[in-house]
């Protein structure tokens, strides 16, 4: 449904309140907050002066135009293909950014923009009037809850799987298997086997080898790192200490290669040779990311797709094609296949992109892993590419992998100057946006639905 014909279906009753609150269109402010409902809604984001020390300025200003479709606010967007450039390098003094909001005079600061709207959809619909109640509590799935009953016991049937003698061993893989994991691969893999269920003959069951894939994605994604953490030489993983730091390094090597034929064997059991052909690429892109992980590009657009390219390799690839390899247990139509494919891909994406965001943006304890680590490792990360653009003095920095004293420091120091982190932000939105159309193709059902906020819980996490 398009954006116009998705907002002409809500009630146009304009909420009730005092005429100095509301805007063209009708608003109702939230507790502390205002927000707007409109159709064509605008947010001017620019920079302003008087920002703190530690903001970072966008230096320019970017429209971000909001539409309400399909129950819930969306931004309209650029296609994939075209990054948007970074405006003129803004001074330090000047590297606050401020939204403006159209025929308003209150003012926002840009990391709280997308918050704004988030509560806005989600508020409670006591809060609102009658007309909102399409954006009510009743029409939010919360994906964790619907996920829960398929995941019960994941990390004890997990614990089965690596069935060892050796007590050593043994309590090297239960390590990060403890169930207090997000289990967010796990989560989308069932939803998406219960929404491409539901769509193929409305069956609301997620069948066993489904479930089994779930779990199979957990201990590759385990496994990946458990080696990562080895060849990184980090020393703190989920808030604790990593295996290779308690362990040593040669056997925390052994444990991750444990932990993926544990994997592969749950992974023949289930018997269809296309599903082991569709996993088995994860692995392979796992190495090949690594290996795109140790190399760079001289060429500035040459770097920012082989960035990307590595993005997915690592990351994306397991979502992907696990979303894949229950979509072709649960329906046999292959465009069904392909709009799995597509969501775990671009929500892949997106997960890695924020992940490189907080990078900057979080603290270490609140990440559970320290800050700058990515810059500290030799690593060109999103925010470090688009900030480049304005600072071109990075270049030499990128292509030494911030080997020289102090290039780590002014590193971090020109990303906060720039754009970088709002522009990587920007464009984790686009391939959000991305992955929402392929997954709306489906019929629609609560898990399908689950799946279009979890594109909003990717963007909106702070660890």
């Amino acid at each position: 449904m398009s954006a116009d014909r998705a907002f002409q279906s809500r009630p146009r009753t304009r909420p009730e309140v005092s005429r100095p609150q509301r805007g063209r269109w009708g608003a109702r402010p939230a507790p502390g907050r205002r927000a707007v409902a409109a159709r064509g809604f605008r947010v001017r984001v620019a920079a302003v002066p008087g920002g703190g020390a530690g903001a970072a300025g966008l230096g320019d200003t970017m429209a971000l135009r909001w539409w309400w479709r399909s129950g819930s606010w969306c931004r309209r967007a650029p296609p994939l293909g075209s990054v948007p450039s970074p405006g003129p390098r803004v001074p330090p003094a000047h590297s606050a950014a401020m939204c403006h909001i159209t025929q308003r005079s209150s003012t926002f600061s840009f990391p709280k923009i997308c918050s704004i709207f988030w509560r806005f959809h989600h508020t409670s619909s006591s809060h609102w009037c009658s007309c909102s109640k399409t954006i009510s509590d009743e029409k939010y799935q919360d994906p964790f809850q619907l996920g829960r009953k398929d995941l019960k016991n994941l990390y004890e049937d997990i614990k089965k799987e690596l069935l060892v003698s050796a007590a050593e061993l043994k309590e090297m893989c239960d390590y990060y298997f403890d169930g207090k994991g997000k289990a967010f691969r796990p989560m989308i893999v069932v939803l998406m086997a219960r929404a491409c269920n539901i769509h193929h003959n409305n069956s609301k069951e997620v069948q066993a080898s489904q479930r089994s894939v779930a779990i199979i994605a957990e201990m590759i994604h385990t496994a990946s790192l458990v080696h990562d953490d080895v060849i990184d030489d980090a020393n703190s993983r989920r808030g604790k200490r990593t295996l290779n730091q308690i362990w040593g390094e040669r056997k925390a090597v052994l444990a991750g290669d444990f932990i993926l034929s544990a994997a592969s064997v749950a992974l023949a059991r289930i018997g269809n040779t296309t599903i082991i052909s569709v996993l088995t690429q994860v692995i392979e892109d796992l190495v090949r990311g690594e290996f795109l992980q140790l190399g760079s590009k001289e060429n500035e657009n040459e770097r920012f797709a082989h960035y990307l390219e590595k993005t997915f390799k690592k990351t994306a690839s397991l979502i992907a094609n696990s979303c894949k390899a229950v979509s072709i247990l649960g329906c046999p139509d292959p465009k069904v296949h392909e709009i799995a494919y597509q969501y775990g891909k671009n929500v892949g994406i997106a997960f890695q992109l924020i992940d490189d965001v907080l990078d900057f943006t979080s603290c270490a304890d609140h990440l559970g892993k320290p800050t700058a680590a990515d810059l500290k490792l030799g690593l060109a990360t999103g925010p470090v590419l688009f900030a480049c653009r304005q600072f071109p003095e990075m270049n030499a920095m990128i292509m030494r992998r911030f080997s020289k004293p102090g290039d780590v420091e002014r590193a971090w120091k020109y990303v906060l100057q720039s754009d970088g982190v709002q522009q990587t932000t920007y464009l984790a939105q686009r391939y959000c946006h991305a992955a929402t159309r392929e997954i709306r193709k489906l019929r629609p059902s609560p898990e399908r639905e689950a799946l279009v906020h979890l594109t909003e819980m990717v963007l909106m996490r702070d660890k």
